[in-house]
């Protein structure tokens, strides 16, 4: 093994123990599985959320009517991803 490939493998090992030791004391922060974060905000887009948006669908209010620039963002990202990845590989078909 060359001194290059072993310096590279511990400064790997070094950075997964970093990772890893960050992330273990956030399992103590995990809420259980079905509880609400947030239960005040909960009652209020179910109570609310057909008057204010008009949609039948709570899930479709949130998304396009109270979180409607957040929605528009994702969207412009991902819009410029897929025209990069076809400015790329166009430029590598055509040579």
């Amino acid at each position: 093994m060359r001194s290059r490939d072993a310096v590279a493998l511990i400064a790997l090992v070094l950075l997964g123990s970093f990772m890893i030791m960050s992330v273990l004391p956030l399992a103590n922060m995990i809420r259980p599985f079905g509880e609400p974060v947030n239960p005040e905000m909960d009652d209020y887009i179910i109570t609310h959320a057909q008057n204010e948006t008009g949609a039948n669908n709570a899930v479709t209010s949130v998304v396009f009517d109270y979180r409607g620039f957040d929605t528009l963002g994702e969207a412009t990202v991902l819009f410029t991803a897929v025209a990069g990845v076809i400015l790329i590989l166009r430029r590598y078909a055509h040579g």
